[in-house]
């Protein structure tokens, strides 16, 4: 039976927080933060600030199709971040893997982080903030609109 879990707007402030402390504590350094549309883009903006980052880009990857998993097709990517050393990609989540799979391809050099992980998406992950199981749904507050009945009876309308 799958586990249900909404995410609220400050819970993603707070993990992007402690993600931001994880990379802060690495000693590494970065000089551009890529966001993975779309559920990417706000950890990438908040993650971005604290690490004082002032370029951000992004790249569009689709991987999903409503709850179906599929292979990840890469939509649209810079053509300026070369190997994508100095590049810290940004994503919600990590499930599968196969979104930073394919991005990895074209960006070995790249760091590659996410607010929550999977146990099979993991592997591809270098750091992360949470980690859940992998018959978890997470819910995601820019994603309201599309929340089945039990999940909008339980939190409302819009998440706080």
């Amino acid at each position: 039976m799958p586990i249900d879990l909404p995410v609220s707007w400050q819970e993603i402030h707070c993990l992007s927080k402690k993600l931001s402390s994880k990379l802060k504590a690495s000693g590494q350094s970065w000089n551009t933060v890529i966001a993975v549309t779309r559920g990417g883009m706000v950890p990438a903006c908040l993650v971005a600030r604290d690490l004082d980052i002032r370029v951000i880009e992004t790249v569009c990857v689709e991987s999903y199709a409503h709850q179906d998993q599929s292979d990840a097709k890469i939509l649209y990517a810079p053509e300026n971040l070369g190997t994508g050393k100095g590049c810290l990609i940004v994503d919600d989540l990590s499930d599968t893997g196969n979104t930073f799979k394919a991005l990895r391809k074209a960006y070995p050099d790249a760091t590659y982080v996410c607010l929550h992980v999977k146990p099979q998406g993991k592997p591809l992950v270098d750091f992360y903030a949470e980690e859940t199981t992998q018959d978890t749904w997470i819910y995601l507050p820019w994603e309201d609109q599309d929340f089945p009945p039990h999940i909008m009876e339980r939190i409302g309308g819009h998440l706080a």
